[in-house]
């Protein structure tokens, strides 16, 4: 689930593995890694290019489901005890893309605004170094649907930020 690299020049910062991730051991390895990719404009071999592009989630182990069967939130020890260490073993970063409100959190502290929305909304308030994302699941369809500004205005800068960092 975790992909470190010294030459990492993008950071994917999530939030827990999901049930299929779990099985897998593969981060994204599911619909919401498809669309996150395709919100990147990233090929799965460039995507899982670890001398180019870190995967960092908030949580490293599946949290359980809770009494609705949605997945749990991230269990906090993960970033408590790991995530200051790992970020600094990741000198070369140039963009952090946050998924989530708890990726949001710890990489934006109080720069961060009241909801995801309201988070997302002010992506230009965290350039050059970060974008703040809604998580690429298909829960999220409501918002997106709600939300059609951000793929007319936060998904081009996106790509263009992830192309700018990684040099291609």
């Amino acid at each position: 689930m975790l992909r470190v690299s010294s030459t990492a020049r993008l950071l994917i910062a999530g939030q827990a593995p999901g049930t299929r991730v779990h099985a897998s051991g593969v981060p994204f390895s599911d619909p919401s890694g498809e669309r996150l990719r395709a919100w990147l404009d990233l090929s799965p071999e460039r995507f899982y290019n670890e001398a180019d592009i870190a995967i960092v989630p908030m949580g490293f182990c599946f949290p359980g489901l809770d009494a609705k069967g949605g997945d749990r939130p991230p269990r906090p020890e993960c970033a408590r005890t790991w995530r200051a260490p790992l970020m600094a073993q990741m000198p070369q970063l140039r963009f952090r893309v946050l998924i989530g409100a708890y990726a949001q959190r710890w990489h934006l502290g109080d720069r961060v605004r009241s909801g995801l929305t309201a988070t997302v909304a002010a992506f230009r308030d965290y350039l050059p170094e970060a974008m703040p994302l809604p998580h690429p699941s298909w829960r999220n369809n409501g918002w997106l649907k709600q939300n059609p500004w951000f793929e007319e205005q936060v998904l081009p800068e996106l790509r263009a930020r992830v192309v700018q960092a990684l040099g291609s």
